[in-house]
């Protein structure tokens, strides 16, 4: 199955056909997944549209697939450029990528309230500064500025009256709050060939999730830090604005490269909540020698490798870095590598495939971040 009938299988055009949207919001609609499919390739993208409308009928004669590029360039969501091989081109840009993400999130997430510090709340009750509504006593040593002037004055004025007004330290009342705490997350992205085996893209629910995780943060908790890698026969980071063009390679999995990189990522970060989320869909097969040459098997388990990965996995426990695996393969005996990996770490691991991929993620990060500031 090729990447066009993969896309038509899944692809339900009457979300798109809400009767308030403009011709140009229709269309860029259907772009906007066309070009994270296509990997940020304008001209394969809009080949896909142009068939797309002989199928579906998604213009008219007053508007057509020419007028939407039209309206892409006076919007700013395309430009021309010089592509390496010296002929002219179309790239979309930075406008477009965020419409992506903010795409990403929408759909992933679903419509989620933004709040409007963006930061985490935790748990625990104290000394924070999220207001709950809940008052208490006066305790000594509680900060000046988290007594309740307005509860006081009526708690003296039922204790003392009006007419010999007092104000003691019985009458002094604070207002209970919530610790802010910051998270910080690294994300590793398995695109080793296997993302594409089979007939099934796994590589663009993967790439919807890290745009949508990178929406979320930086407009709901920009206090939060998110990195980016993706691990194959190596693992190097990418930036936020790279991920509409993330594609899969010819390579096996080297899982403890792409750990080493994120622990080495999480070991500059000051906030005490650190994370690290890995979705990949099969086993470690690569390791990278002292002398730069690859270490790899792609034949079952092969000991040496899992017993780096479990190595790995134990010194990010020390750290105090827990590792969530999502893993997007079914197989048993991937399943129990999963299952003594995530023990060896005192993580957290879900079997999965592509489908809710985002929600999970979503419903993970969000019940991790509520942990008290440490120290």
């Amino acid at each position: 199955m090729n990447n066009k009938q993969t896309l038509r299988k899944g692809f339900v055009f009457k979300t798109f056909e809400a009767p308030y949207q403009s011709p140009f919001d229709k269309l860029f609609e259907i772009f906007k997944e066309l070009i994270t499919h296509t990997s940020g390739d304008f001209d394969e993208a809009i080949s896909w549209l142009r068939e797309l409308d002989v199928e579906y009928k998604l213009t008219t004669p007053e508007y057509t697939i020419d007028d939407f590029i039209e309206d892409l360039k006076k919007k700013g969501y395309i430009r021309e450029e010089i592509k390496p091989d010296g002929k002219g081109g179309t790239a979309i840009t930075a406008k477009t990528e965020r419409a992506i993400r903010q795409q990403a999130l929408d759909r992933i997430f679903g419509n989620i309230k933004r709040s409007g510090q963006g930061n985490h709340i935790s748990k625990s009750l104290g000394a924070g500064d999220e207001h709950t509504g809940d008052f208490r006593n006066y305790q000594f040593g509680d900060a000046l500025d988290k007594v309740s002037m307005t509860e006081s004055l009526k708690n003296a004025q039922i204790s003392h009256g009006i007419d010999d007004f007092t104000l003691s330290e019985d009458d002094l009342v604070v207002e209970e709050t919530l610790h802010k705490s910051q998270m910080s997350t690294v994300l590793m992205i398995d695109i080793s060939h296997s993302m594409i085996l089979y007939g099934e893209d796994r590589i663009t629910p993967a790439k919807k999730v890290a745009m949508a995780l990178a929406e979320l943060i930086t407009t709901r908790y920009p206090k939060d830090t998110l990195d980016i890698l993706v691990f194959g026969n190596d693992a190097w980071q990418i930036e936020i604005k790279d991920l509409p063009y993330l594609k899969v390679g010819p390579y096996h999995t080297n899982t403890v490269a792409g750990l080493q990189l994120a622990m080495d990522l999480l070991r500059r970060k000051r906030n005490t909540n650190k994370q690290i989320f890995m979705i990949t869909d099969g086993k470690p097969s690569c390791l990278r020698l002292p002398d730069g040459e690859y270490y790899k098997n792609s034949m079952g388990l092969d000991a040496h490798i899992v017993n780096k990965c479990y190595a790995m996995a134990q010194q990010a426990r020390r750290l105090h870095i827990p590792i969530t695996t999502f893993m997007i393969a079914q197989d048993a005996y991937l399943r129990q590598f999963v299952r003594e990996f995530t023990h060896a770490n005192q993580g957290k691991a879900f079997y999965t495939g592509i489908k809710g991929l985002g929600e999970m993620i979503f419903e993970d990060y969000e019940t991790n971040r509520k942990k008290r500031i440490r120290g």
